[in-house]
């Protein structure tokens, strides 16, 4: 090989590379005037971190690749989006070079969410002080979906630990493994369980999202639970939409066209893929089922039907309304997305959803919002329509299997 015009060829791909950003605008720079430290990356402001899932899957196997003539085909694998990308800056810090954010690397130890956001204002790392507890849309995008748990047990992170230190529950104070919850900074507008403040959180060790009781229900003691801090590009997680007068939702902010309502449909894993990969709408046929991380991108949680009488969605989007496990009106479906949750002795039999309405559980015999609008959750990917909706679990989540779709598509 000639080196020589490899180096030429590689340069001339960067300069058109770095003109071709610039010509559509999509350079973006954060400076932190409190902090000292400037973060350069390009991209959209709320560019979404793809997932990292490279498996494919049928309704209980790992399987070969389906061609898109194929049962399965459209999946989270199918598609390749901003690949996960970091920098450890050896001081601390972790950078995220897709989304211009800089990380706490090790969270330490848990605290209250009022100490939290006391000792944030304090807080010094890596010679920066403008640090700020993340939004649960932040935390999210560190997610990644090739993690796996086995009940109480944890297997593999749901974050890349060759970057974040991510610890587990200490089973010798009687945590389980899968206690290594991280919070945000968004508390949930309504209430959990019965009339419970909560706070949404990710858990990097069992993949789920969902409100956590900020105080326990039983003594009325602060609840505490990890921190990861963060600083840089604070446009994350703001959406820009347009409607298009067609049935499409645009975000200029991720880059990502969205189907403006459901089709009051739902479906198995199987056939949602099907459907999404066969729509056709506002002239484009390039659609497909969003992964979990782009699905979470439109989430509003400053909307739930508890507080605004509505799905945890901005207004220009449309829910189908349904019945709730017991036939009251007013609640909103699943809606399901492309990626795989590895849990349990089959791990390869379920896939993530989210709520946009009530998050369900039967507890105690009373059908109850145990999680948030806004959690997610995830269901088998078939079952017979006999025996679903159920409830299963500590919180007795309603699994419904048959599902609502949403789909998306990329602008460019």
């Amino acid at each position: 090989m000639n080196f020589k015009y490899l180096k030429i060829a590689i340069s001339v791909w960067a300069i058109c590379s770095v003109i071709s950003c610039s010509d559509d605008n999509l350079n973006a720079t954060d400076n932190d005037d409190n902090g000292g430290g400037e973060i350069q990356f390009t991209g959209r402001p709320y560019a979404i971190v793809d997932t990292f899932v490279s498996d494919f899957y049928n309704n209980n196997a790992i399987i070969p690749a389906p061609n898109s003539e194929d049962a399965f085909y459209g999946q989270d694998a199918t598609y390749n989006g901003n690949q996960p990308s970091y920098t450890d800056n050896v001081d601390g810090t972790v950078t995220d070079n897709v989304t211009g954010l800089m990380w706490q690397k090790d969270m330490g130890n848990k605290m209250s969410y009022a100490d939290a956001i006391v000792s944030v204002e304090n807080f010094n790392l890596g010679d920066y002080t403008d640090w700020r507890i993340p939004t649960i849309k932040e935390l999210y995008s560190l997610a990644n979906f090739t993690g796996r748990c086995f009940g109480d047990d944890s297997i593999d992170m749901f974050i890349d630990v060759n970057y974040f230190d991510q610890p587990i529950g200490d089973e010798s104070i009687g945590e389980r493994e899968i206690d290594g919850q991280t919070w945000s900074i968004t508390e949930y507008v309504g209430e959990i369980m019965n009339a419970d403040e909560a706070v949404f959180g990710y858990n990097f060790v069992d993949g789920r999202l969902k409100g956590y009781p900020k105080y326990s229900p039983a003594t009325g003691a602060p609840n505490t639970m990890y921190f990861r801090m963060v600083r840089g590009n604070t446009s994350y997680g703001e959406n820009d939409f347009t409607d298009n007068g067609d049935g499409t939702i645009t975000d200029s902010a991720t880059g990502l066209m969205w189907q403006q309502a459901d089709n009051s449909e739902t479906y198995d894993w199987e056939n949602a893929l099907a459907y999404a990969e066969s729509l056709d709408l506002g002239g484009h046929s390039d659609w497909r089922m969003p992964n979990a991380k782009e699905l979470q991108s439109i989430v509003d949680y400053s909307r739930s039907p508890q507080t605004t009488n509505s799905p945890a969605v901005d207004p220009l989007f449309t829910c189908t309304s349904i019945q709730d496990y017991n036939g009251n009106l007013g609640q909103y479906g699943y809606y399901w997305t492309s990626s795989p949750l590895q849990d349990g002795p089959n791990p390869y039999t379920d896939a993530v959803y989210f709520c946009f309405g009530k998050a369900e559980g039967e507890m105690n015999g009373q059908l109850l919002d145990v999680h948030g609008a806004g959690a997610q959750r995830n269901d088998p990917k078939a079952g017979s329509a006999d025996d679903f909706p159920d409830s299963f679990g500590p919180q007795g989540d309603i699994r419904k299997i048959y599902n609502f779709v949403r789909c998306v598509r990329d602008v460019n």
